[in-house]
Parts: C-alpha cells; sequence; structure tokens
C-alpha cells in the first residue's frame, strides 16, 4: 500500500479514486479578455489538472449586478458544485466582488479569509491585507473569491482549496458535505 501524500494540514489517501468536483471559474475584471486573462487560465488549468471538470469559464466586469447575475444563472443550472471567482477583492472603489457575493451566502466559510491571507501572507507579506478573500454556499454551491493576480491564485488553488475539493483529503474534505448542504 502506498503513503499517504502529505497535503497542507492533511493527507492525500491515493488508493482512493477522486471525486470529479463541477467547478466554475469566473474572471472578474475591467480590463481582462481571454486572451489577457492569465489568473483563469491558469486556475482552469489547475481545476482540470487536479481531476475535475471545469463546468463553466468567462469574465464578467466589475459590476455588481454582473457577478451576481453569472453566478445565480450557474447556481440555477445545476451543473456547478463549486464556483471560483479571481478578480475584484481588492480596496480600489471598482473591486466589487464580496458585496456582489456575501450577501447571497447562505453560510460564510470564514475559516477560508483566515486560511488564504495566512498562506498569502508567506508570498506576499503584509500586502495580503489588501485582499479581501472571501467564501460561502449559496444554495449549495461552494462560491471560493480569490484575488486577480496568478500568485493569488496559485495559492488560493494550490494551498487551500485544491485539498478541500479533494475527496481523498483527509480528516475531512468538503466533497463528503456535498450531499448534505441542502439539509434542513
Amino acid at each position: 500500500m502506498n503513503a499517504p501524500v502529505l497535503a497542507p494540514g492533511g493527507r492525500i489517501d491515493e488508493s482512493q479514486s477522486i471525486k470529479p468536483v463541477r467547478v466554475a471559474v469566473l474572471t472578474v475584471s475591467d480590463t481582462r479578455d481571454e486572451e489577457s486573462d492569465t489568473s483563469g487560465h491558469v486556475l482552469a488549468e489547475r481545476v482540470t489538472g487536479a481531476g475535475h471538470e471545469l463546468a463553466a469559464r468567462t469574465i464578467v466586469r466589475d459590476d455588481i449586478p454582473a457577478i451576481r447575475g453569472q453566478v445565480k444563472a450557474w447556481i440555477a443550472s445545476g451543473s456547478v458544485d463549486a464556483i471560483i471567482t479571481t478578480g475584484g477583492t481588492g480596496i480600489t472603489g471598482r473591486d466589487v466582488t464580496p458585496e456582489a457575493l456575501e450577501p447571497l451566502f447562505d453560510k460564510r466559510i470564514d475559516g477560508f479569509s483566515v486560511i488564504f491571507h495566512l498562506v498569502s501572507y508567506q508570498s506576499v507579506g503584509l500586502s495580503t491585507l489588501q485582499s479581501r478573500a472571501t467564501a460561502g454556499l449559496i444554495d449549495g454551491v461552494f462560491v471560493f473569491c480569490l484575488p486577480g493576480s496568478n500568485g493569488a491564485v496559485k495559492d488560493g488553488w494550490d494551498k487551500v482549496i485544491s485539498a478541500q475539493l479533494d475527496s481523498r483529503h483527509g480528516p475531512c474534505n468538503m466533497v463528503e458535505l456535498m450531499p448534505r448542504l441542502m439539509e434542513r
């Protein structure tokens, strides 16, 4: 039997098969297009490289109705288990991703922001203070909001999200909770 692979804060049991998660990637930007959306590309590549399904990918402008509209449409489609946004989490006037999505959260995942800032601090130091990365649940779908830089996307996926969306991660992971997210 193979020894388990260590993952951040846990282990990956490679003797098990991964259960693919349907992930949508939303880039929030007034300036990027399909060609220049490097952070969206990095994230999409990592999602599929981890054995998950890239259910959708698009770009919307930094606009609350546009962000909400796309996220609501994906959730209503029933074809996504998780949405990862990149961009719009900063502190400038145009950064509105948290304002767009946090009011829709049925439950916040407060620990995501804490852990994201912990790993981000290791990469960019105190500059992590300029990010308002956030996460929550909307109608049983996980929503993770990352900053728009390639480094932040790599930190967010590689060091936080990937392990929790890996059904083989122990001692626990978010995939095993998916069937119970809509319980009342």
